[in-house]
């Protein structure tokens, strides 16, 4: 973390002294965006680096569901499960990704590849089902176009 304290400083010197809590989710951000996930360490040098408690940090990452505390794999598959993809076929899908990929959500193959993670929402109801693989939105998914994207895949 310690090299992105420069960002940081950059960050810190658009806000008044007292808003240091205000950096928090920025600066968590920037830590995944750097390392893939945000580590222990990292938790305790930010806090100390903004002067907020490590408890501060933890919030944010626990309420923020796109955070994470350890590694994943090199393909991040979320799966919606929200009403509306449920209503379309959520459900089987995931099924199917797990029978595929011989995990559970949650879960990363064993080879680093992959990993099944379920999601509250992607706001896209209007073509759900909805799978986000890393950044790119796959809508209107069924098991063909599932099989097909993860085929291409390497």
């Amino acid at each position: 973390m310690k090299h992105l304290i420069p960002e940081f400083d950059a960050l810190r010197a658009r806000f008044p002294a007292t808003f240091a809590s205000s950096l928090v989710l920025p600066c968590v951000r920037r830590i995944q965006e750097d390392r893939g996930f945000v580590a222990d360490s990292d938790i305790d040098e930010l806090a100390g680096y903004l002067g907020v408690p490590r408890v501060q940090i933890e919030e944010v990452l626990s309420y923020y569901t796109m955070f994470r505390r350890k590694p994943i794999g090199r393909w991040h598959l979320q799966m919606c499960r929200n009403i509306s993809c449920s209503m379309r076929g959520s459900e089987r899908l995931l099924a199917h990704l797990e029978t595929s990929l011989g995990i559970a959500a949650g879960q990363t193959t064993a080879d680093g590849r992959f990993t099944l993670s379920t999601v509250e929402c992607l706001g896209s109801c209007g073509t759900a089902p909805v799978l986000v693989v890393n950044e790119t939105y796959h809508e209107n998914m069924d098991t063909a176009r599932i099989d097909a994207l993860l085929k291409g895949l390497d």
